[in-house]
C-alpha cells in the first residue's frame, strides 16, 4: 500500500524581510515580440571589469546582492551547527595528506600532493621509482597566501625537464596569467603572459604556444612566446575570425606536434605545428565542415583521428598520412557502431586504447596497432564510472584508468596493454571509515513521455526504508553531451547516512546512451531534457523510493537551467531545488552576442537573433521568462560574482522574479559568492563548506536537520 503523502515539515522562518528588487522598465522587441525585463538593471554595465575586479560593481547592484546574502544567512542561521557537522564529516572523509599516483616521464615522475590542513596542492617531482629526492615545483598554499581566490589552471614541464610553465587565476574570472619557473632555483623567470588560456611547450622548451582571451573572455588567438622576450612582442600564430568558435592548444601524446584546435559544440578544425620547428606555420588537417567533429593524435608517419564523418553519429577512428592529412586520405581503423559511442582515445607507440560507452556504461578497448587485435577491460558492477588516461610517455605499454561506483571508492590502476596485467596503484582512503556493504547501488529505467527509457543511478543506505517515506535528492545536468558518471562521492554520504536516497538522472542532452541521446536533448528538442528529469522523479516516487513532494532536485550551470525549467513545469513534484550558478536567463543571454559564451552556444540552444523559430523555442522554456504566479517549492540559488560562464545576474534576476510571483511561503534564497566565479570557492576545504550549506538546506526542508548519521 502506498505511503500517504507526508505533511510539509514546519520550518523555522526568521522575521527577516526578504529583499525586494526594484522594477525598472526595460523593453526590447525581437521578431515582433515584446520582451519586458524589469530586472535587467542587475546586469552590471561594467561586467567585463567586474570579472577582473569585483570592486567596480555598481553600488546599487552590490547592495541588492549583499541584502540577499544577509537574508540567506538569516534563514539558514538555525543550520549553523548542522553545517559545521556536515563540514567535519566531509573533511573527515578526505585524506588530508593525500598524494596522486606519480606519472613517470624519463628520469622523473610528477605528481600533486596535499599536506595536512592545507587548502591547495603542491606540485612535485622526484627521481623515477624513488621515495626520496622530492622537488616541490609549486606550493599552492604559498602562492595563494592572502588571496581570497586562487586556482591553478595548468602546469606543464619542458621535455628536458629544465623548466615548468604554470597558469594561475586569482579572481575566479578564468583570466589566467602564465609564468615560467626554474625548478633548480625555485625562482620565476621574467616571462609573464596575462589574459591567457591553454598553453603548450615546443620540443626544445624554448617556446610557449598559448591561447589569449579577448575582452569578452573568448579564447580567440594563439600566440608564440619566445622565452626571455616581452609578451607584448609575442607572435600571432592563429586568429579565429568566427566568434562562435573557441580556440585551444595542446600537444600530441608523442610530443611531435603542437595542436591548435578551434571548435564549437558541433564542429571542429585542427592545425598541426611541428614541435621541433616552432616557427613553422600551422598546417591544416581538415577544413571545418559544419557538423563535423574530429580530434587528432599521432603515431609515426600517421595521424589517428577520432571523427563523426561519414554519418558516424557515435564516431569512428580513422588514420591518415601526416604528409597529406586531408579527409580524402582518411582510412578507417575502427568502424562506427550505432549506439556505441567512442568517447576518447589514447595512442601509444604500438597500441591504441579507446573509452567507449554502450548501454549507458563505459568500457575500455585496447587495440594492437600492428596486428589489429583487440580486447576489452571488463568490470562487473551494475553502475560505475570509468576514466582513461595516458600519462606523459609515448613509448610505453602502460595506460592508467580510474574506476569507482556510487558505493566503491575510487581505484587507480596501471594496465599493461601488451600483457594485460592490471596493477592497483591506489585506492581512495576514507579516514573516518567507509564500508561499501552498508550501501546499495541500483539502476532503474524511467519511462519518458515519448517512450524512451531514462537511466537513473541510485544510492541509499541499506537500512533506509523503501516505503516512500524517504526524502530523495535527484541530480541532473543534461547538456553539451556531458554525461554524469555513477561515481563515488564522499560528500553525498552525509545525506545518505541521514536517510536520503541519492539519485542521478541520466537525461537527454548528455551522451549517456550514445550521441543520439545528446541530439535528442538540444535545440528544438531541449524540452526532452526537462520531461526526462520529471519522468525520473515520477518513476522514483512510483517505485516508493520516495514520494511526490519529497524530492530535492539539484543541478548546476546548464543543470541549473534544468532546475528552473522543472520548477515552472512541475513545482508540486519537488520539495525543493538547489541551483548552482544556474543558467536561467537563457533567452536574454542568447540574444546578447557580446557575452562570452553566446556565439559558441548558438549551435547548442539555437540563435534567437536570426531565427524566429529558435526564438520561440527558447522563449517557451527559458526559466526566467516562464516564471508565473504559482506555488513554487523551496529554492536555493547560488552564484559567483566573477563567473564568466553563467553571469551572476542570471540567478539574481530569476530570484527577483520568483519573489514577485511565487504564491507559496517556501524558502527562496540567493547566495552570491562575492569573490569567486563559476566553480565557487577555491581551496578544497572552502568548497566543502559550500557543499555543507547546500546539504544543510536540503536536510532542513526535508525535516531532517536534527537527524544524526547512522553508524558507518
Amino acid at each position: 500500500m502506498p505511503t500517504p503523502p507526508l505533511a510539509a515539515p514546519a520550518l523555522a522562518v526568521t522575521g527577516a524581510t526578504p529583499p525586494c528588487a526594484e522594477r525598472r522598465e526595460s523593453v526590447s522587441e525581437h521578431h515582433g515580440v515584446r520582451i519586458d525585463d524589469p530586472y535587467a538593471w542587475l546586469r552590471s554595465a561594467r561586467w567585463q571589469g567586474v570579472m577582473r575586479d569585483p570592486g567596480v560593481l555598481e553600488p546599487d547592484i552590490r547592495a541588492y546582492l549583499e541584502a540577499e546574502n544577509a537574508y540567506t544567512e538569516a534563514q539558514l542561521a538555525d543550520t549553523k551547527e548542522l553545517q559545521a557537522a556536515l563540514f567535519q564529516e566531509m573533511k573527515g572523509r578526505i585524506k588530508e595528506d593525500d598524494s596522486q599516483v606519480p606519472n613517470p616521464d624519463g628520469p622523473w615522475e610528477y605528481y600533486f600532493r596535499y599536506e595536512t590542513g592545507a587548502q591547495y596542492p603542491l606540485a612535485c617531482r622526484r627521481p623515477r621509482g624513488a621515495d626520496q629526492g622530492e622537488v616541490i615545483l609549486l606550493d599552492g598554499n604559498r602562492e595563494a597566501k592572502d588571496k581570497p581566490y586562487w586556482q591553478l589552471g595548468g602546469l606543464h614541464h619542458t621535455s628536458d625537464h629544465r623548466l615548468i610553465a604554470y597558469a594561475v587565476d586569482d579572481s575566479g574570472s578564468e583570466f589566467y596569467t602564465i609564468r615560467v619557473r626554474d625548478p633548480a632555483t625555485g625562482e620565476d623567470l621574467a616571462d609573464v603572459i596575462p589574459d591567457a588560456g591553454a598553453f603548450a611547450w615546443s620540443l626544445d622548451g624554448g617556446t610557449l604556444f598559448y591561447v589569449r582571451l579577448d575582452e569578452n573572455h573568448r579564447p580567440r588567438w594563439v600566440y608564440r612566446h619566445t622565452l626571455g622576450s616581452d609578451a607584448a612582442s609575442d607572435v600571432l600564430v592563429y586568429e579565429e575570425p568566427d566568434t562562435g568558435f573557441f580556440v585551444g592548444v595542446s600537444s600530441t601524446q608523442s610530443n611531435a606536434f603542437v595542436l591548435i584546435d578551434t571548435h564549437r559544440h558541433d564542429t571542429s578544425e585542427v592545425y598541426l605545428i611541428d614541435a621541433a620547428a616552432p616557427e613553422s606555420a600551422p598546417r591544416l588537417v581538415a577544413a571545418r565542415d559544419y557538423g563535423h567533429e574530429y580530434s587528432v593524435e599521432h603515431r609515426g608517419d600517421r595521424l589517428i583521428i577520432l571523427t563523426n564523418s561519414g554519418g558516424a553519429e557515435d564516431f569512428r577512428i580513422c588514420s591518415a598520412p601526416v604528409a597529406s592529412p586531408g579527409r580524402e586520405n582518411w582510412s578507417e581503423l575502427v568502424a562506427h557502431r550505432p549506439g556505441c559511442l567512442i568517447l576518447d582515445i589514447v595512442v601509444l607507440a604500438n597500441h591504441m586504447s579507446r573509452l567507449e560507452r554502450e548501454g549507458g556504461l563505459p568500457r575500455i578497448v585496447v587495440r594492437d596497432l600492428e596486428t589489429g587485435a583487440e580486447h576489452a577491460i571488463a568490470f562487473d558492477e551494475e553502475a560505475y564510472s570509468l576514466g582513461l588516461g595516458a600519462g606523459y610517455e609515448f613509448d610505453t605499454t602502460t595506460i592508467r584508468f580510474t574506476y569507482s561506483s556510487m558505493t566503491t571508492p575510487s581505484e587507480v590502476y596501471d594496465y599493461d596493454v601488451a600483457t594485460r596485467a592490471r596493477t592497483l596503484r591506489k585506492r581512495q582512503e576514507v579516514p573516518s571509515g567507509h564500508d561499501p556493504a552498508n550501501y546499495v547501488t541500483r539502476r532503474l529505467q524511467a519511462p519518458a513521455p515519448d517512450g524512451e527509457l531514462v537511466p537513473v543511478s541510485i544510492l541509499y543506505h541499506k537500512d533506509t526504508a523503501l516505503d516512500g517515506s524517504a526524502p530523495l535528492l535527484l541530480y541532473g545536468y543534461g547538456a553539451y553531451g556531458l554525461s554524469i558518471p555513477a561515481a563515488f562521492s564522499t560528500a553525498r554520504l552525509c545525506l545518505v547516512d541521514r536517510g536520503f536516497v541519492y539519485a542521478i538522472a541520466h537525461i537527454r542532452g548528455g551522451k549517456d546512451k550514445g550521441y543520439r541521446w545528446y541530439t535528442d536533448g538540444k535545440r528544438e528538442k531541449k524540452p526532452n531534457t526537462f520531461t526526462d528529469f520529471i519522468a525520473a522523479g515520477e518513476h522514483l516516487a512510483k517505485a516508493e523510493l520516495t514520494q511526490r513532494g519529497r524530492i530535492v532536485a539539484h543541478g548546476g550551470s546548464a543543470g541549473g537551467m534544468l532546475m528552473g525549467a522543472v520548477a515552472n513545469m512541475a513545482p508540486d513534484l519537488f520539495l525543493g531545488l538547489i541551483a548552482n550558478v544556474p543558467f536561467v536567463d537563457v533567452l536574454n543571454t542568447m540574444l546578447d552576442k557580446d557575452l562570452p559564451l553566446t556565439p559558441p552556444e548558438w549551435p547548442e540552444w539555437g540563435n534567437p537573433l536570426e531565427s524566429a523559430t529558435d526564438f520561440e523555442t527558447i522563449r517557451g522554456y527559458s526559466p526566467y521568462d516562464n516564471v508565473k504566479r504559482q506555488a513554487y517549492p523551496h529554492i536555493f540559488a547560488l552564484a559567483g560574482l566573477t563567473d564568466p560562464r553563467v553571469t551572476y545576474w542570471e540567478p539574481a534576476k530569476w530570484v527577483a522574479r520568483l519573489r514577485e510571483l511565487n504564491t507559496s511561503a517556501n524558502l527562496l534564497l540567493l547566495r552570491t559568492n562575492m569573490e569567486a566565479g563559476h566553480g565557487g570557492a577555491s581551496g578544497r576545504f572552502e568548497s566543502l563548506k559550500e557543499a555543507a550549506i547546500e546539504y544543510a538546506f536540503a536536510l532542513k526542508i526535508a525535516g531532517k536537520a536534527a537527524s544524526s548519521p547512522v553508524a558507518r
